[in-house]
């Protein structure tokens, strides 16, 4: 369900919780856990290419869905906001390492932009070695950091040529241009980098994509696109894994695998079956649609049941969800190296039947409502709610679900409004101790889980939302157009749980909440005397060269005049 209406079912929920009360059978917050994470335990921060780099159209890179997207005019971004300079990290690289290294991470994410890479998105028609230098450099420079890179192939930016021709990931053939792509990478890259993600939270790139149409290349195509989409993205993800493992993995002994992101679904009513059923079907219509063919060769069952009825019912000969042959179950199955998750926030979940007759969707197809508490901390954004203890068990979920694949949690982390420009992120705080310690728990219990990225380095552009939510532990003022950064204080306290490895004891825990809290004080200073630093760059810039130009041409004035008088 899409965040707005969660949020007019708000006031749904005293009526079923009572005021104030708990819901029957409300999972209890477990104690906090003081202890360290196993020995090996990666940390990073994460980002990706368009919503960083900018530079949109330099040195060679052609443009993206995004591009054409935000350009249109038509009111599709909040403000009409672009990424066509967004933190202009295509040019700060060495000074966004400074601030890597200031984390102390152990990774860092990132995503690679394919038609920075190839313009047109076909390999065979053009590479652009201005792009493949930007970024094997920026490799280098963060391996000669120790920091190790994390490298996403493909974060939503399509190559808009291939959109225009084929009709993007509509059209099967993306898998094959998809699979030469990642060969690119692999062949140039693979030496160095050892851990690969094919797509990142492809689930909202076809929904929001190809069925809702807020995000790139905004489609509405309800009901059958975003299946469509996710079918041969599924197909892509298998090419690009055999491709390594056929030709590269022996040589580089790298990993690859997919990113994906779900709220965790727990049931309104836990002695209520039906919300039982049905947050096992919100869990699988987000997550299991695109891990279950991966680690199991198909669609969850129930998804292929339920589209299935409604597309009868709707008068279809055929299923709206597309069907795996025998060869292509048994092509896609067991491609991954480790599961990538991306997790935010937890959604309360109840049945709700939606008349088939209501028309082909994505949401009336899974036959739930999503609800939220309104007693959960509300962290500004419509959706995003602090619910520490859904993460742990969203972990657990995909440790016993898919048989206890490595998982690195790539993505986890909150956003903060634009209004509030304080760097005293206390909330942010609050969220990373309290997300990271049901991580810790999740390994107590058995989870198999490698490393963490928290989301994100920077303030950057959030698509369709422009600049309007901040994910960055560096806070980023993007009306300079030097983009300078500034540290929230949550890098401070990120900083001391990764040198820790977790929570060591309560004196030196609560030490570090008091420490960030006074550091940030001091760059909320830095932040606040930032208009009077422009305004004197703009009279460094501006105003001095313009008098040293008039005093040039004084002198010039007078010594004419002095010269006609001797003559």
């Amino acid at each position: 369900m899409k965040p707005v209406q969660v949020a007019t079912l708000l006031w749904m929920l005293p009526l079923v919780l009572g005021l104030g009360a708990a819901r029957m059978g409300s999972p209890e917050e477990d104690s906090f856990y003081y202890g360290t994470f196993p020995f090996g335990f990666s940390w990073g921060v994460g980002s990706s290419a368009y919503q960083t780099e900018g530079a949109w159209d330099q040195d060679g890179k052609g443009p993206s869905i995004w591009d054409a997207f935000t350009h249109s005019g038509k009111g599709k971004v909040l403000g009409n906001e672009t990424a066509d300079v967004a933190c202009d990290g295509y040019h700060k690289v060495q000074e966004d390492i400074t601030l890597l290294r200031e984390l102390h991470v152990s990774h860092y994410r990132f995503s690679l932009s394919w038609p920075r890479l190839l313009p047109t998105g076909i390999r065979a028609e053009k590479v652009n070695k201005k792009g493949m230098k930007f970024y094997s450099d920026l490799i280098d420079a963060l391996l000669s950091s120790n920091v190790t890179p994390i490298v996403t192939l493909h974060h939503w930016d399509l190559p808009q040529l291939l959109q225009v021709k084929y009709g993007g990931w509509q059209n099967v053939s993306m898998a094959n241009y998809f699979r030469d792509y990642a060969n690119l990478c692999f062949e140039a890259f693979g030496d160095r980098v050892k851990h690969w993600i094919t797509f990142s939270d492809p689930r909202a790139m076809a929904e929001k994509g190809y069925e809702t149409g807020h995000h790139a290349p905004g489609l509405k195509l309800r009901g059958t696109g975003l299946y469509k989409t996710a079918h041969h993205i599924i197909k892509a993800h298998a090419q690009a894994w055999h491709s390594y493992n056929t030709t590269w993995r022996s040589k580089q002994q790298g990993l690859v695998g997919i990113s994906l992101n779900c709220d965790w679904g727990e049931p309104l009513d836990i002695s209520n079956p039906k919300d039982i059923e049905a947050a096992e079907r919100y869990l699988q219509f987000c997550l299991g649609w695109f891990a279950n063919p991966i680690y199991a060769g198909d669609y969850p069952q129930v998804m292929k049941d339920y589209i299935g009825r409604k597309s009868a019912e709707q008068g279809l000969e055929m299923s709206r969800l597309p069907v795996f042959s025998l060869q292509e179950k048994s092509y896609i199955k067991g491609t991954s190296d480790f599961l990538g998750l991306g997790h935010f926030t937890t959604r309360y979940i109840t049945e709700r039947n939606y008349p088939s007759r209501q028309g082909p969707s994505y949401q009336n197809d899974r036959d739930l409502i999503e609800l939220v508490d309104p007693d959960w901390p509300n962290l500004g954004s419509t959706w995003l709610y602090a619910v520490p203890w859904g993460f742990r068990r969203l972990l657990n979920f995909a440790q016993t679900q898919y048989g206890n694949p490595p998982i690195y949690v790539m993505e986890n982390g909150a956003s903060q409004k634009f209004h509030c420009t304080q760097l005293c992120d206390e909330w942010r705080i609050q969220y990373l101790k309290g997300y990271i310690n049901e991580m810790l728990k999740a390994i107590k219990d058995g989870a198999n889980i490698k490393g963490y990225t928290s989301w994100s380095l920077l303030d950057k552009f959030e698509w369709e939302k422009g600049y309007s939510d901040r994910y960055g532990f560096y806070y980023v003022e993007f009306n300079d157009r030097n983009k300078p950064r500034y540290p929230k204080a949550s890098v401070q306290y990120y900083k001391k749980i990764i040198i820790a490895s977790g929570f060591p004891n309560p004196r030196e825990v609560e030490s570090w909440h008091q420490k960030a809290l006074e550091t940030c004080s001091i760059n909320n200073q830095m932040l606040a005397a930032e208009p009077l630093l422009r305004h004197m760059q703009m009279v460094t810039e501006v105003v001095v060269p313009t008098v040293c130009s008039l005093c040039i041409l004084i002198a010039a004035v007078l010594l004419m005049l002095l010269m006609r008088r001797q003559s």
